[in-house]
């Protein structure tokens, strides 16, 4: 596996952004490969500078960086600590909340809020390109990563994806997947919001902290709609990355 001193001088070679950049981002590696795991210390800030080859000063700023984003939790008299609830899901790729989890080395759980079989609503009959009468499964549960609850989901599947509503147990996208009907595309859209009473009580934080609502949309091979979702999230333990190119 590739240490942390590695991954800093393999970005500086080529790297013409500030040394304090630089480490960010060899930092935000680090937890990527796993050289640097949840709840993980930091060496403390001399040796960095030294074992680096860069100025306290450097090293100081680029900490403070990430202290501010939420990825590094500074503990007074210990330390900067790996923050072991913030999640960092990349928004170009679709894959489901458990595959993240499971990925990030997190445990997956959820507690069923309701699921149940039901004609679509008007919102889920646009939505899902139904006609009206049609069924649909409905899923909505709280998520959790080890333990502590991330995200509240609301889910619509049409009825015809899914040969009943037990199919569904630990994923969606699992039970999706084993009939053929796996989405292999997603329209979402990233808003941000104040959580309600409710939400914030599912969510164990505070009404009106800051949240974030992610609606997805998605789509067969053929076109076809094959799920609609509102999933509300913690705004202190969720970042949503996309990778841009000019390309």
């Amino acid at each position: 596996m590739m240490t942390l001193t590695n991954i800093v001088k393999v970005l500086g070679e080529s790297s013409s952004l500030p040394l304090y950049h630089q480490l960010q981002r060899a930092l935000r590696e680090a937890i990527a490969q796993r050289v640097l795991l949840p709840d993980d210390a930091l060496p403390p800030e001399r040796k960095l500078a030294s074992d680096l080859n860069v100025s306290r000063l450097t090293v100081r700023k680029a900490l403070d960086g990430l202290v501010a984003e939420g990825l590094l939790v500074r503990r007074p008299g210990s330390g900067n600590f790996i923050n072991h609830t913030r999640i960092e899901q990349n928004f170009s790729k679709l894959s489901s909340f458990s595959e993240d989890m499971r990925a990030r080395g997190r445990q997956p759980s959820s507690t069923w809020l309701h699921r149940a079989t039901g004609i679509a609503t008007c919102e889920e009959a646009v939505r899902l390109r139904l006609s009206p009468g049609e069924a649909v499964y409905r899923f909505h549960r709280i998520r959790y990563a080890d333990g502590t609850p991330m995200c509240v989901e609301y889910a619509a599947v049409p009825g015809s994806c899914l040969p009943s509503l037990e199919s569904v147990d630990k994923s969606m996208y699992e039970a999706l997947n084993r009939c053929g009907n796996r989405p292999v595309r997603a329209l979402q859209r990233l808003s941000a919001l104040l959580l309600n009473a409710e939400q914030a009580r599912l969510l164990d934080a505070r009404e009106a902290d800051a949240g974030l609502a992610v609606e997805r949309l998605g789509f067969l091979a053929d076109g076809r709609v094959v799920e609609f979702c509102r999933s509300y999230f913690r705004g202190d333990a969720y970042d949503f990355v996309a990778e841009l190119t000019s390309v």
